[in-house]
Formats: structure tokens, sequence, C-alpha cells
């Protein structure tokens, strides 16, 4: 397990994130409803400040933000990414989220320590799981050596970097590495925390919409290792 959290990542240098962080704001703060931002914090465990723009209406004003903005390379994903996650409100943060699973594939393996950040800054479900399903689970695709690193990942102290090595095969379907999967599954079955559990359940349910025998036998062989929330999110498709 690790000791501490690595640095921070650089944030390069980027002529595009500067053009799209000014038109974010700018077109993002005039929307905010503090009384909407005040239920929307509650709802979401007062893990950060949000502006108060629901998701539909947030979409709708990034489409304004990145009309006729072109193409970004890594580096201006990476400065994207990090500056939206020094702004305190939430909603900058799902900007984020979506502008990295459209550019997924723009991403190498280079990006990882910065999905890792992501992942373990001011993390909750709401980013955590969509990181960890559209741009982990990309990258380890397109680079099965960062396999090492779910390895590493899921044997974290750091229960998000856990949910999001449970969770990155979360859309591989028949590409999934069942052995992974399984033994990742063993290895934190045991784990105290709701959202390890929850996530265990739901990586086995996921892949049981493709094999779903497989996932059937391997509970009925290690079902005694793990939480009754955890069979019953895994077996809500499939039956016991």
């Amino acid at each position: 397990m690790t000791a501490a959290s690595p640095a921070p990542p650089h944030v390069p240098r980027s002529a595009l994130a500067d053009a799209v962080l000014e038109r974010l704001t700018a077109v993002y703060a005039p929307a905010a409803d503090p009384a909407r931002a005040a239920a929307m914090r509650a709802y979401m465990k007062d893990v950060a400040p949000f502006l108060g723009i629901p998701t539909p209406a947030r979409r709708a004003l990034s489409r304004t933000v990145l009309a006729g903005v072109p193409r970004p390379g890594e580096a201006d994903c990476a400065a994207i990414a990090l500056r939206c996650w020094r702004l305190p409100e939430r909603e900058y943060h799902y900007f984020a989220v979506d502008y990295l699973r459209r550019h997924a594939a723009r991403c190498s393996s280079a990006f990882l320590p910065v999905a890792r950040h992501l992942v373990t800054t001011v993390p909750w479900w709401d980013t955590v799981d969509a990181l960890a399903a559209h741009l982990v689970g990309a990258l380890v695709a397109a680079d099965p050596a960062l396999t090492a690193d779910m390895d590493a990942w899921i044997a974290d102290a750091d229960l998000w970097a856990a949910r999001a090595a449970l969770l990155h095969q979360l859309r591989y379907k028949e590409r999934t590495d069942t052995g992974r999967l399984f033994a990742y599954c063993l290895l934190q079955s045991g784990h105290p925390d709701f959202f390890i559990r929850k996530a265990i359940g739901w990586a086995l349910r996921e892949y049981a919409r493709t094999d779903p025998g497989a996932v059937r036998e391997f509970l009925a062989r290690e079902r005694g290792r793990f939480a009754p929330l955890t069979v019953r999110e895994a077996l809500k498709n499939i039956g016991p």
C-alpha cells in the first residue's frame, strides 16, 4: 500500500486550456442558482460546493463553451482537467470528466498519473466512477502494461483508487480479464467501507451481463467471503 499520495501532476501550458477555462467560467458562473446549489451540496454529502446547475442545463452550457474549439492533444486534456479540478465548484469537475470521456482516446498511458490525481482528489462516486470506467479503463485497454498499475491501485490505502481499479473493466464486456476481476474482488472482499463493497457487487453484476454463469459459479464458490450488500448487488440481474 502507498504511504502517501503522489505529488500533484504538473499542469502543462496550453493555449487551448486558457481559452476553454476563460469561456467556461464566463458561461457557468451566471447560471448559478444558490438555492439549488445548497440542495446539491447536501445530496453529495458536502464533498464540494456547487454552482447549482442541473445536469441537462450544464451540458447545454458546455456545448456553448466548446463550440468551435479544436480537438485537444494530451497536454491540453491534462491542462483543462487539472485546472478545472483547482476550481472549487463541482460543476467544473463534471465538465472535466465529460471532456475526458469524450477525448480519452487522445491520451496515452502517460496520462494515468493525471487520472489518479483526479480520482483521489476531492473524491466521491460522482466523479470517480465515470473516470474509472471511461478514462482509466480506456487507458488500460489501450496499453495492457497498465494492468500493473491497476494491481497496485487495488491494494492502495486510498479507497477511491481501489474502487477505480475494481471498476476500470466495467465497459470491457467480452474483453474482461475475468481472473483479474475475480482476484480484485477477493482481495477487497473484507473491506469495511460501503463504497468498496458496493463496487465489488457492481463490477460482478456488470460482468454478469456478459457471462452470468461465470459470476454465478464464482459466487457459489466464494460467497461466504463477501458482505450481503455485495452479493445482493452482484446477483441483481441473474438471481441466486
